[in-house]
């Protein structure tokens, strides 16, 4: 089947969203929160040049082959992208975020730098980048990065650059801060889980009990609720001595999810693992 330019460009945007869902919260199709509104294009399809067509074709078909998880097709078609039209950024942004999932960090970090060079206004890049930079542990860098992005006034996807540099603030031993930045994002996407999960769970640690009840009892009363966000809950409850609905979380967390590793742990009583 045929995509636009609309399709890939979605999806580059939507990307970033998988590697924030890693070892966070695994909630069913909570990677298509992440397509936000894309960049414009600047010449419409009938204007643009012969170069920029073919890469375009080929661009569309490598976003084919990622989706499908052949990233050695992907990224022989991103050859001929960038054979083509050696000035096409979303070549090396799509590049970056394959190489990403290959775990080949320094040339996904190349990659995304060249397509940040050609296109600095590109918030989806630059906020790749900064979750890059945040997974090699340079906080600093990352938070300049993730702040370049937010400063585009035209960028759409804020919420999700706001998350990542919340986690990544987090990550860095800075509570606060990260309490204060996810709060942004909430403000921005209050129906996103990613966010409404990681808030909660952050005022949890910090002992802010009332105040991660309030996010997490709200995610659980949703349909985005899944054995990490019901455990979070009990262990919530728990604390604040709410027996009644702790009782009714765990019910849901055994009837729903009985094979999963927090139902075990609920039987076993550890709490605090």
């Amino acid at each position: 089947m045929k995509r636009g330019v609309g399709h890939y460009r979605a999806l580059l945007a939507a990307l970033p969203w998988a590697a924030l869902l890693a070892g966070t919260l695994q909630v069913a199709g909570c990677a298509s929160t992440g397509v936000e509104p894309q960049r414009q294009e600047t010449v419409s399809l009938a204007d643009e040049g012969e170069a920029r067509r073919r890469a375009r074709i080929r661009m569309e078909l490598a976003v084919g082959y990622f989706e499908q998880g052949q990233t050695a097709v992907a990224l022989d078609e991103l050859k001929q992208v960038v054979q083509a039209d050696p000035s096409y950024p979303d070549a090396y942004n799509l590049r970056g975020l394959i190489y990403m999932r290959m775990n080949d960090l320094p040339q996904a970090e190349e990659s995304f730098r060249r397509a940040v060079a050609l296109d600095p206004r590109d918030g989806n890049t630059l906020h790749n980048l900064g979750w890059l930079q945040c997974q090699t542990r340079r906080y600093d860098e990352a938070q300049r990065t993730f702040e370049q992005a937010l400063e585009i006034p035209t960028y759409g996807s804020r919420s999700k650059t706001m998350m990542a540099q919340g986690l990544c603030q987090s990550r860095a031993g800075k509570p606060a801060e990260a309490e204060a930045t996810l709060k942004r994002a909430y403000e921005l996407d209050a129906g996103n889980p990613i966010i409404g999960y990681n808030l909660a769970d952050l005022l949890y640690a910090r002992g802010e009990l009332p105040r991660a009840q309030f996010y997490i009892r709200r995610l659980n009363n949703s349909q985005l609720a899944n054995a990490e966000t019901l455990w979070l809950g009990i262990k919530v409850e728990r604390k604040l001595g709410e027996q009644l609905a702790m009782n009714q979380l765990a019910d849901q967390l055994k009837k729903r999810y009985p094979q999963s590793r927090q139902a075990a742990l609920l039987d076993r009583g550890a709490f605090d693992e």
